[in-house]
């Protein structure tokens, strides 16, 4: 008996878990995220239901907004009226099975009548096969990603836990706006009647979808439908990436995600989060700054990281160097004064007495006002270098033929400005306890000259070079 649980485990391994997981974490035959710049897709499962999908569709429709429905067949048969209206008004739909049953628990030829069923529903409606299909709960087995039955497996890049009543209207919209970025594949459901599911659920989900589509139009951010989406991730520039990049660069921004929450990044403007910081200790060995004070071992400093997500899409949408280096600057400046106004309303950062980074320097943090310092021989600095010259190869237009042509300016190098030079330049005051507050005379800031195709630009936190 033993002997038989244990071959059924092996089995059941094989034929399920392992391909879902391999599924989900690695996305291997499965679409899960986007690459859009400016464009989200809204999913929804379980429905057509004749309480909440018709409201959800008012609601699309108040706002402009296209979405993907992955419906489940028995209800699509039971409510054809709502899945021709789903039609009519734009959105996509897709298959979600004929019942809502795992496909773990179901042999690959009752999946194959569950997807071909329901498919022959939706073209009896509206005269058209859906080719997207949505496992229930995106759960795979080995034949589904095996082959893709012409079909396209379509999963998601977040679930908000919106099928429990007691998450609540207000949690779910911060979840939700927590999660509103380009390219992100979002799963709502618009049906309590599952199993698992609170029958009145998407009261929340609808409360907290005008609130998150409010902040979309305010963002200048749109839902689209997923063969959209797929379509533009098809044409972008990441597709022409070779496997090993490809598999680097989720490495490097899964590290992204680990390192800001081990260390406690906040993030300077969330609803453009392209530079983050945090409050710390200075290490190092003693470095003048260049207002003439001394940065000395345990000053506070506020150290600076540009978001790795960001970066990348800013290398792989830029044609050259050049054009590399002008986003670059341009989203500094604008970061900028973000920064300072953050610190002249915060007593504790205000007391720290330069900003820090670590760059592959060469020229142009200094027309931000920072001063350029070598960073002390050692593990870190070599480690360091090792770090940046990766990254370059991956985010740089020119790739890694970059490394070959000037490796002798990578070096990494410590970039500091002190934090009332920040707060000068950018016209801000220091904040203090006392209602009396030190003006500061502004100070023009010095012009950047982006006539020189051969500048080499370098910011805090990023490689950018020409």
């Amino acid at each position: 008996m033993q002997t038989l649980l244990l071959w059924l485990f092996y089995i059941s391994s094989f034929y399920a878990f392992i391909p879902g997981m391999i599924s989900r974490i690695f996305g291997y035959r499965v679409f899960r995220k986007g690459t859009g710049r400016n464009e989200f897709a809204l999913t929804f499962d379980d429905g057509p239901d004749p309480r909440f999908t018709p409201l959800l569709l008012d609601l699309l429709k108040k706002y402009d907004a296209k979405a993907t429905f992955f419906v489940v067949g028995s209800n699509a048969e039971r409510y054809p009226e709502l899945i021709q209206r789903i039609h009519e008004e734009g959105h996509l739909i897709g298959i979600h099975n004929y019942v809502h049953k795992t496909n773990w628990l179901m042999r690959p030829a009752t999946v194959r009548r569950q997807i071909q069923r329901t498919n022959d529903i939706i073209y009896n409606i509206i005269g058209e096969r859906s080719t997207y299909y949505r496992p229930p709960w995106g759960i795979v087995n080995l034949f589904d990603i095996s082959k893709r039955r012409q079909v396209e497996i379509v999963l998601w890049s977040v679930m908000f836990g919106d099928w429990r009543e007691k998450l609540g209207a207000q949690r779910l919209t911060e979840k939700m706006l927590a999660r509103l970025n380009p390219g992100e594949v979002m799963l709502l459901h618009d049906s309590g009647t599952t199993l698992g599911a609170d029958p009145d659920a998407p009261e929340n989900m609808l409360l907290a979808l005008e609130l998150t589509l409010q902040e979309a139009q305010r963002r200048g951010l749109r839902s689209i439908r997923v063969d959209d989406m797929i379509k533009m991730a098809e044409q972008s520039p990441i597709r022409r990436l070779s496997f090993g990049k490809r598999v680097l660069v989720g490495l490097w921004l899964a590290w992204e995600q680990v390192f800001q929450a081990l260390f406690q990044l906040k993030t300077i403007n969330p609803v453009d989060p392209f530079m983050h910081y945090r409050m710390r200790k200075y290490h190092g060995e003693p470095v003048e700054l260049g207002d003439g004070t001394l940065l000395s071992k345990g000053d506070k400093i506020i150290e600076l990281h540009i978001d790795n997500r960001q970066l990348f899409e800013l290398g792989i949408h830029s044609r050259s160097s050049a054009q590399l280096a002008i986003r670059m600057i341009r989203r500094m400046e604008k970061g900028l004064p973000m920064l300072a106004e953050v610190i002249a309303k915060d007593v504790n950062l205000a007391q720290a007495k330069a900003l820090y980074g670590v760059s592959m320097i060469n020229r142009g943090p200094e027309k931000f006002g920072f001063s350029v310092h070598d960073l002390p021989d050692g593990i870190f600095a070599r480690s360091t270098k090792f770090y940046l010259k990766i990254l370059l190869s991956v985010i740089h237009p020119d790739g890694g033929a970059r490394l070959k042509e000037r490796s002798e300016v990578l070096v990494p190098k410590l970039i500091l400005m002190p934090v009332s030079e920040l707060l000068k330049k950018m016209n801000q005051q220091l904040p203090h306890d006392e209602r009396s507050v030190r003006k500061h005379k502004p100070q023009q800031e010095e012009a950047l000259s982006l006539n020189d195709s051969r500048t080499e630009v370098e910011l805090p936190g990023a490689t950018v070079t020409n």
